[in-house]
């Protein structure tokens, strides 16, 4: 059998669901509690700088070039430092990983938040140079997170179950977005300093880190219980888990290459979205962070982003047998539909409902790639190096939508700004058509 074949099944087959004991499915549903809100938290501490981006403009003088700058640096600073973690992760375990990575987050949220104090740095290219560095280092350490959420859930939920529970996961993540939304929206941290978008997530970040070491424990064996198996990729397998080992495991497939690949271009529309659609609807739109029109449209985002996670989780287990590409094509598919009317922009209502498309779209993507088939086609034993590579490259792809965008629309203004992202969408649905079948072989088969 072919390298290839090897991580294909008829996708007839029907899969066995586990069944569980009571306090198993309590201790499993505290551990991805908690650690679905300490991911929520991260995002918090992640998507705030979009509500930061024009602030920064009004009060410095950088230019979009320049605040993009800051986005491709630190966003290709978590691309790149994703690859190198999963390895990592899984030698050291998720918990730990996580742990890591929430405390760096909340250390360099207050340290950009301080920038605007540390008068001696001045306003001008010190000062970018400033939060160009401390946002990257967020970034580094915001790297861990996915890769510790996905390495952890790998080892509590069974193939046949987990995009659903991704999907479930996926709307906890959300979460983060919703408060990082409304908190940025709210009247009185409108009228705040820029830096209190900063200040408020590192307090929601360090109180959940304190949570995860209390709660939070890598396999069901580590939290007391019997282990057991959840017939992924890496069932079966004795070896060391060291660095040979999961490249074999990950680098060396080919669908994990293709998915690697696609998620390339999810970044690109991702980011090229996520980071900017604030400031477009100030400046096209004309409507203030606190207007109640873009408040219901930013609810409407995060909704639809739950919303995409739920269909693209269920479709998966109940309608294409545990397989994640089909769902990720009609994903994909969505967005260049919802990308185009973006870019003819007929109305305020009709780009808003494009906005809430497509971040449906993005996260039914989202949730089936980096979020579940890494855990299928790394394993329990791979699944942070799985990760780390899908992650990795959907921000790499991502960095190229902070300075460039920047330029972009320096240079072009906002009418660029929807199709610039239209062909990526449609290059990664070609991708992930290609991988119609693939599912991985239960019980170590390879």
């Amino acid at each position: 059998m072919g390298p290839a074949e090897a991580w294909y099944e008829p996708p007839a087959m029907a899969m066995t669901r586990p069944l569980h004991t009571r306090d198993f499915r309590f201790r499993r549903a505290q551990n991805w509690l908690t650690l679905g809100l300490t991911y929520a938290a991260m995002y918090m501490a992640r998507y705030n700088f979009a509500f930061a981006n024009k602030s920064l403009s009004d009060q410095y003088g950088f230019s979009k070039t320049q605040i993009g700058a800051i986005i491709t640096f630190s966003t290709l600073l978590y691309g790149v430092s994703a690859m190198f973690n999963g390895p990592l992760a899984d030698r050291i375990g998720g918990r730990r990983a996580m742990l890591i990575g929430a405390s760096g987050a909340l250390v360099f949220n207050a340290a950009f938040g301080l920038g605007a104090y540390l008068g001696f740095i001045g306003t001008g290219t010190v000062l970018l140079g400033y939060l160009a560095t401390t946002w990257s280092l967020n970034m580094y350490f915001q790297s861990f997170s996915a890769l510790a959420l996905i390495k952890v859930n790998s080892g509590w939920f069974h193939v046949s179950e987990r995009g659903v529970f991704s999907a479930i996961f996926g709307s906890m993540i959300q979460s983060g977005r919703a408060a990082v939304y409304a908190l940025m929206t709210a009247a009185v941290v409108v009228a705040l300093p820029w830096q209190w978008k900063f200040f408020l997530p590192a307090v929601a970040v360090a109180v959940f880190t304190v949570l995860t070491f209390l709660f939070v424990r890598d396999t069901p064996k580590d939290a007391g219980l019997a282990d057991f198996d959840p017939e992924d990729a890496t069932s079966g397998d004795t070896e060391e888990v060291n660095f040979a080992y999961v490249a074999k495991k990950v680098f060396t497939n080919p669908v994990a290459v293709t998915i690697a690949c696609a998620e390339f271009a999810t970044g690109l529309v991702r980011k090229g979205f996520e980071e900017w659609f604030p400031r477009y609807m100030v400046e096209v739109q004309n409507l203030r962070l606190d207007n109640p029109i873009f408040q219901r449209n930013a609810l409407g985002i995060v909704v639809a982003g739950i919303a995409g996670a739920f269909v693209a989780g269920t479709l998966s287990d109940w309608a294409f047998q545990s397989r994640r590409p089909p769902v990720a094509f009609i994903g994909y598919v969505l967005q260049v539909g919802a990308l185009a009317v973006v870019w003819h922009a007929p109305s305020v209502n009709a780009v808003a409902l494009a906005f809430v498309v497509n971040s449906f779209a993005i996260s039914m993507v989202h949730s089936m790639l980096s979020g579940t088939a890494s855990m299928d086609f790394g394993g329990k034993r791979a699944s942070a190096t799985a990760a780390g590579m899908f992650d990795g490259m959907q921000y790499i792809g991502g960095s190229v939508m902070g300075f460039g965008m920047g330029w972009l629309l320096d240079k072009h203004g906002w009418g660029a700004w929807g199709p610039s992202m239209i062909g990526f969408a449609a290059i990664g649905a070609i991708l992930v058509a290609t991988l119609w079948n693939a599912r991985p072989r239960r019980g170590g088969g390879h």
